[in-house]
C-alpha cells in the first residue's frame, strides 16, 4: 500500500470487522480454486492476501487488507452468496469452511502458533529484501504452511488440474494462499467471529455486506 492510497472507512462495527475478515478467508478459498484449475490468479486479490499474511503487526484493522474493502471484493462476493443462500461454488465453500476448522485446530496448538510466528518474522526480513510477492518469499510462506498446518489431521485437499498443480512454484503458491486464509480466519476469530453466528446472525451480516458493497 502506498502512502497516497485513500483509506476507505468501512463501517467500524464488530460485525463489519468480522465480515471483512471472513471475506479474506473466502477470498483465499476462491483464489486456491482459481489457481488450481487455471494456473492464473487475480493479481489485486493475490497481493492483498500475501501482504496481510506478512503484516503481523498492522497499524490498524483497515491496514490489514490495504485500506479499501475492494481489495477483498472477491471474498465479499462469495460471502454475499453464502449469506444470501445463493449458489456458491461448492469447492470454494469447502475450502473456506475447512480453513475455519484448521484455524481452530491451530488455536489449540501453542507450539505451532509460536513456530508460525517465528517463521513469519524471518519471512518478513526476506520480503523487505526481495519484495513481498517475490517467489523466494512465496516459497517460504508455502514452506511455513507445509511444515506446520499440513501436519495436522485436518488437512485441505486441493482439487484441480494435476499437471498445473505439479508445475513450478504452484504448490508453494497454493500453500501461501492457504496460509493467508488461516491468517484471516484467526483475524475473524479475534474479532468475535464464530461458526454459529453465520447461521443465527445472518441478517446482521447481510446488512453489513450491503453497506460494504
Amino acid at each position: 500500500m502506498t502512502a497516497s492510497t485513500p483509506i476507505h472507512r468501512a463501517p467500524d462495527t464488530p460485525t463489519a470487522r468480522q465480515a471483512l475478515a471472513l471475506a479474506g478467508v473466502f477470498q483465499a478459498a476462491s483464489l486456491v480454486d482459481e489457481l488450481a484449475r487455471t494456473g492464473q490468479v487475480d493479481q489485486r486479490a493475490w497481493e492483498t492476501l500475501i501482504r496481510a499474511t506478512l503484516d503481523t503487526n498492522p497499524e490498524s484493522f483497515e491496514a490489514i487488507y490495504g485500506g479499501h474493502p475492494n481489495n477483498l471484493r472477491r471474498g465479499l462476493e462469495v460471502l454475499e452468496g453464502v449469506v444470501g443462500r445463493q449458489q456458491v461454488n461448492p469447492v470454494v465453500l469447502r475450502y473456506g469452511f475447512s480453513l475455519l476448522m484448521l484455524m481452530n485446530k491451530l488455536r489449540g496448538n501453542d507450539a505451532m502458533m509460536d513456530d508460525l510466528g517465528t517463521r513469519l518474522t524471518r519471512i518478513q526480513g526476506q520480503a523487505e529484501h526481495f519484495g513481498e510477492t517475490h517467489e523466494n518469499v512465496i516459497a517460504s510462506l508455502g514452506e511455513a504452511y507445509q511444515e506446520t498446518l499440513s501436519t495436522l489431521k485436518t488437512r485441505i485437499v486441493v482439487q484441480g488440474d494435476p499437471s498445473l498443480l505439479q508445475s513450478r512454484m504452484m504448490p508453494e503458491r497454493v500453500r501461501a494462499i492457504l496460509l493467508a486464509g488461516i491468517r484471516f480466519a484467526l483475524l475473524w476469530h479475534q474479532q468475535g467471529g464464530r461458526r454459529w453466528k453465520l447461521v443465527f446472525q445472518r441478517g446482521a451480516l447481510k446488512k453489513t455486506l450491503d453497506q460494504l458493497g
